[in-house]
C-alpha cells in the first residue's frame, strides 16, 4: 500500500506493485522490491564487502559524524554514507569469502587543513602517549584541534577523543578506562579540525598496537600446516630409521620407496605450505 502525503497528486509513500518509495534526505527514492534471485559470486562479495565495512564503522559513529559533517553538507549523503564509500572502496583487502580491513588504509576524514607529520604512539600508564611536529606556517593553525579515534576490533567498540589537544602541544595524553584496552589490538588514527569546526585534515594512521589477531583463514592456513607438519614429523623419522637399514642392504622393499616418495612430497609441501609458524 502506498500513502500520499500532500493531496492526491503529491508523492507517494511505501509499496505499489513492486515499487517501493520513500524519501531519503528530501529526495523521493523508488525501487523495485522483487523477490531476489540466486546471488552471483560478485554479489555475495559486494555483500561481504559491504558487512565487512559496517563492522569496522560501526563503533566509529561519533568520530565519523564530526569528521564527515563538512564533507556531507548540502549533498544528499550523510557523515556515514562518506565513510561507508571511502573504505569500502579503500580499506579492504582479500578476495570473497576472505575480506578483510586494511586498517592502515583506513580513512575517516577529507579535508584541506594540513595534517601533522612524525606521529608517533606508544602505550602508557592505563592509556595512550601520542606526538607529532607541531610545526605550520598557516597563521591560526596552531590553534587547531587534535582528533583522535582508538578502534579495537577484536571488541567491536572504539575510544573517541574529538578535543584530544591544540596542534601546537606537539602531544597528548589518552586515558584509556577499561582494563582489556591496554592488551586488545588498538588501530590509532588522528585528524585535525580548525577551531571554528569549518575546515578538517585528511586522517591519518598513527598505527597498531599490541597486534591483530588471526583471521578464519590465517587460523584455517595453521591448522592445516600443523597436521601436515605432524605426519611429515612421523614419516620422517620412519624414512630415516629405514633409510640406514637400506644403506646396510637389509631392505630394499616396495614399501620403503613408498615411505621415500611420501617423505619428499610432505617436504616439499611444507616449503610452499602457508601458516608456518614465524
Amino acid at each position: 500500500m502506498a500513502v500520499c502525503k500532500v493531496g492526491p497528486f503529491g508523492h507517494p509513500t511505501g509499496k505499489i506493485g513492486d515499487v517501493v518509495f520513500y524519501m531519503s534526505r528530501g529526495q523521493l527514492i523508488c525501487r523495485t522490491a522483487g523477490k531476489p534471485g540466486k546471488p552471483s559470486l560478485k554479489q555475495k562479495a559486494n555483500r561481504e564487502e559491504m558487512s565487512v565495512t559496517m563492522e569496522l564503522l560501526k563503533p566509529m559513529k561519533d568520530f565519523i559524524n564530526v569528521s564527515f559533517k563538512r564533507e556531507s553538507e548540502g549533498t544528499l549523503k550523510n557523515p556515514h554514507n562518506l565513510a561507508t564509500s571511502y573504505n569500502k572502496k579503500q580499506a579492504l583487502t582479500g578476495d570473497y569469502p576472505n575480506i578483510k580491513v586494511d586498517y592502515a588504509k583506513v580513512i575517516l576524514s577529507k579535508g584541506a587543513l594540513e595534517m601533522a607529520a612524525d606521529l608517533k604512539v606508544s602505550k602508557g600508564t592505563d592509556g595512550l602517549n601520542l606526538s607529532w611536529a607541531s610545526g605550520i606556517e598557516e597563521n591560526g593553525a596552531e590553534d587547531d584541534m587534535l582528533m583522535v579515534l582508538v578502534s579495537h576490533p577484536t571488541k567491536k567498540q572504539a575510544s573517541t577523543f574529538l578535543n584530544a589537544a591544540k596542534r601546537a602541544d606537539g602531544r597528548c595524553f589518552l586515558p584509556l578506562d577499561k582494563e582489556w584496552m591496554m592488551s586488545a589490538q588498538m588501530e590509532v588514527y588522528v585528524c585535525f579540525k580548525s577551531s571554528n569546526e569549518k575546515l578538517i585534515s585528511d586522517s591519518a594512521y598513527a598505527g597498531n598496537l599490541n597486534g591483530a589477531p588471526d583471521g578464519p583463514l590465517e587460523i584455517a592456513e595453521k591448522a592445516k600446516y600443523s597436521i601436515v607438519k605432524a605426519r611429515f614429523d612421523q614419516v620422517a623419522a620412519d624414512y630415516e630409521k629405514k633409510k640406514m637399514d637400506y644403506a646396510e642392504g637389509v631392505i630394499a622393499t616396495k614399501a620403503f620407496r613408498y615411505l621415500e616418495k611420501e617423505y619428499q612430497v610432505l617436504k616439499d609441501k611444507l616449503k610452499h605450505l602457508p601458516g608456518k609458524p614465524a
